[in-house]
């Protein structure tokens, strides 16, 4: 009589256990229903067309390994130096668009100049003529093939630019495609002529 129920014991705690183990330490995960699986997938992108940002590249400065050291916590970034010190404190971005360059499509390409002045002083640019910048384009031999320029009638009328600080200014012109061939690399340079220091470059791809 006392070994069934030993038996009976063992069998029915052992089942216990058994279902205990299966309860934490499930060995196949539930299949989702596809309700779930949908919600779970991330969202199709067929048909949606992404348009690359412009690049933009600045004048500023990236500061030496040695200087780095020394400074650990200041800015990776600084203010370029020049010549004509009344320049300093400006620094120029320059953005050429659209991208990538399309020449099927594309006949003129866009180029904004910002120049911002992040120095301490009021910084004032004078002008013999009512032109302000010169844009270029410039293939890998570094020829300039078209000059904004050329398409355009400069008057002899002088002006003046103040830039405060903490303020910018901006320029954007257009210059023709018609020079450049596919599937090249070309650079932009955007420069003001009575400030031959205040200059930038951009390189940008073709495609047919």
């Amino acid at each position: 009589m006392i070994r069934p129920a030993i038996i009976f014991y063992t069998l029915f705690f052992g089942a216990v256990a058994l279902r205990a183990q299966d309860t934490l330490f499930p060995t196949s995960l539930p299949t989702p229903t596809p309700s779930e699986a949908a919600a779970a997938s991330p969202a199709s992108t067929a048909g949606a067309v992404s348009t690359p940002a412009p690049m933009t590249t600045t004048t500023m400065k990236k500061r030496g390994f040695f200087s780095r050291m020394m400074h650990p916590f200041s800015s990776s970034e600084v203010l370029p130096k020049y010549a004509n010190r009344k320049l300093n404190g400006l620094i120029l971005n320059l953005q050429v668009s659209p991208q990538p360059v399309r020449l099927s499509e594309v006949r003129q390409l866009e180029v904004k100049v910002n120049v911002s002045n992040l120095g301490d002083h009021l910084v004032t640019l004078e002008f013999p003529t009512d032109q302000r910048i010169e844009v270029q384009l410039i293939n890998s031999g570094d020829t300039v093939l078209t000059k904004w320029s050329e398409n355009h009638a400069i008057k002899e009328t002088p002006g003046t630019v103040l830039v405060n600080p903490g303020e910018h200014i901006e320029y954007k012109e257009s210059i023709a495609t018609r020079d450049l061939t596919p599937g090249r690399v070309f650079t932009a340079e955007a420069f003001f002529p009575k400030y031959p220091e205040l200059r930038i470059r951009q390189k940008f791809m073709t495609e047919p």
